[in-house]
């Protein structure tokens, strides 16, 4: 054989052997299904949060993976949280740090976990809640309810009448807070159930590439109606208070810490004998949640995906039920900031080859790692730096060396928590400061922040505390809700009942005359506050339950405004 034949048929070899190894390395590109819960604390059965929860699904995934326990959110709000998981910026870094921002606004070329995929092979889809209510569409391959709707939720049941259990205290309530059990089968109630059914669809398909597949369940989020059947294991008489609640824990907090702790809504559930069924509510919305992702396990286990998809759970933040005299959200203590988070990773994944060893990790990580770590594990390069270190070094060595620790930020730049292994610090920006142990302390009753004997671990943690805090962009006018306009002939603009924090509301004249801006106070009055010219704009502070009129130059009144619970913008229409 000639020289010339034997490179030839040397190259021949070289280059079959490259691209089988090629296609072969595609082949092993694994699937992601990324699940998240709504408003989900440790309120379930591997985590020990209630002591009646009934959280089967969650269990088992707890059980073929790694469950991580001391894993925290970014932020304690919806919107910064899952912002900062999509884009792998935390909040301190890209400004969004509260529910009323809006993504395209402050980030306006991010890129987003879903698109990344899409740029590395994958055919990224979706349905559910994974962004603040929107889904963003031009991340996503597909999405059901369709992408351009920008509505991620299904239509879900509620009741005909409302509110069912909890009366509204005034225009400060959020609407939502309200709870009970409704008279449907799943199918019926819709929601969530629609969420599983496509999903599970998707998992039933022949794919012709890798997927990365998010489930958003809605659930345990506000309001708290699901099937009656979720809430038989929960009797009402048997219901049984948070084992995190102590009747004087604010005793020893600092000011700012007493001011981010009782708030209206635990009193006024209280007033009307509420809390119990509250309680008996959310844990048949978790039970319900649980069921939902049952629904989706077991389509992945009955596919021919299921050895070859990476599965991750988490939820955005945890929730008050009464600790530290609070409801809902918003803090920086453990209730509101630790979360369930799960990952399980098949063998011959690019970043881990071995695969998860079902296990617990008691090591402080963040949701703003989830992005490295998956594009770590498919063997993705990302286009960014990311604010958050991979787990994967934790996937494979739950134990190993880890020097990181976990921040959530708060509301207000400067205002955070920290986690290590053992120890929990809040800072607020005003300087007050708090420090559990929580290895001996689990609900953080005893603040040791003024304990001398625990100055050197105070000064370590706030050596690792952030120092760099963005900015907080304000959200534009046209993002914010509009206030329902009433026109006014005969009748009165109602007397003003303002109750609640101050925001500022805009009011726009679309008319092409001046016009005339009151407020109508306690009595019904009106007092004079400014005129507005035409195509022109008003920032006025107002309060829940305030009422603001409208009159021409001459004083004849137009029409009003009742303020709502938040910011928003008043839109004076033109004749």
């Amino acid at each position: 054989m000639n020289n010339y034949l034997i490179t030839t048929v040397v190259f021949v070899l070289v280059f079959c052997v490259g691209n089988c190894h090629a296609q072969a390395m595609e082949g092993t590109k694994p699937n992601v299904l990324f699940i998240a819960m709504d408003d989900l604390n440790d309120w379930i059965g591997c985590m020990g949060g209630h002591p009646q929860t009934i959280t089967p699904n969650l269990d088992r995934l707890a059980q073929s993976g790694v469950l991580f326990t001391n894993a925290h959110c970014a932020a304690p709000a919806c919107n910064p949280s899952r912002i900062s998981i999509f884009s792998g910026i935390a909040p301190n870094v890209s400004g969004v740090y509260a529910n009323d921002q809006v993504l395209r606004e402050v980030l306006p070329d991010v890129e987003l976990l879903p698109k990344t995929f899409s740029k590395n092979g994958y055919n990224s889809t979706g349905s559910g809640k994974m962004l603040h209510y929107i889904i963003d569409a031009q991340s996503w391959d597909d999405y059901f309810p369709k992408p351009s709707s920008e509505m991620p939720i299904p239509e879900t049941l509620y009741p005909d009448k409302r509110p069912l259990s909890l009366p509204r205290a005034g225009p400060w309530q959020y609407v939502e807070t309200d709870w009970g059990a409704l008279d449907a089968s799943d199918e019926e109630f819709g929601g969530d159930y629609k969420v599983s059914q496509w999903v599970s669809e998707q998992l039933a398909k022949k794919h012709d590439k890798p997927f990365f597949l998010a489930c958003g369940i809605y659930r345990p989020h506000e309001p708290w109606f699901v099937p009656a059947k979720y809430f038989e294991p929960f009797p009402l008489e048997s219901i049984q208070i948070p084992p995190g609640y102590r009747e004087d824990d604010l005793a020893d907090l600092p000011p700012e810490g007493k001011r981010h702790g009782p708030n209206r809504y635990f009193d006024h559930i209280r007033k009307h004998g509420e809390w119990k069924h509250a309680i008996q509510s959310y844990l048949a919305s978790i039970h319900f949640a649980d069921a939902m992702l049952g629904r989706v396990l077991d389509a992945l286990d009955n596919s021919e995906y299921a050895d070859n998809t990476i599965v991750v759970l988490w939820s955005d933040h945890g929730w008050h039920l009464g600790e530290k005299e609070h409801w809902q959200k918003y803090t920086a203590w453990r209730a509101c900031t630790r979360i369930p988070l799960m990952i399980r990773v098949p063998k011959n994944c690019p970043g881990l080859p071995e695969g998860t060893k079902p296990g617990i990790c008691d090591q402080p990580v963040n949701l703003v790692s989830l992005a490295p770590t998956l594009f770590d594990l498919c063997g993705l390069t990302a286009n960014k730096v990311h604010d958050g270190p991979s787990l994967t070094p934790l996937l494979k060595d739950a134990e190993g060396n880890w020097p990181h620790v976990s921040v959530t930020y708060l509301h207000h730049p400067g205002d955070y928590g920290l986690s290590d292994d053992r120890f929990r610090y809040i800072h607020y920006a005003n300087g007050d400061e708090e420090l559990y142990d929580v290895e001996a302390d689990r609900y953080e009753w005893t603040n040791l922040a003024g304990d001398p004997q625990y100055a050197d671990k105070l000064a370590e943690l706030r050596a690792k505390g952030p120092t760099r805090f963005a900015d907080k962009p304000e959200p534009s006018i046209q993002s914010l809700n509009k206030l329902k306009w009433v026109r006014l002939g005969e009748d009165k603009a109602p007397p003003s009942r303002p109750d609640g924090s101050q925001f500022p509301v805009f009011f726009i004249n679309e008319t092409e005359e001046p016009v005339k801006l009151y407020w109508i106070d306690r009595q019904g009055q009106p007092k004079f506050y400014e005129e507005i010219q035409p195509t022109k704009t008003a920032r006025q502070a107002t309060r829940p339950g305030a009422v603001w009129q409208i009159t021409d130059l001459q004083d004849k009144p137009l029409g009003y405004f009742k303020v709502d619970d938040r910011s928003a913008q008043a839109i004076i229409p033109a004749k």
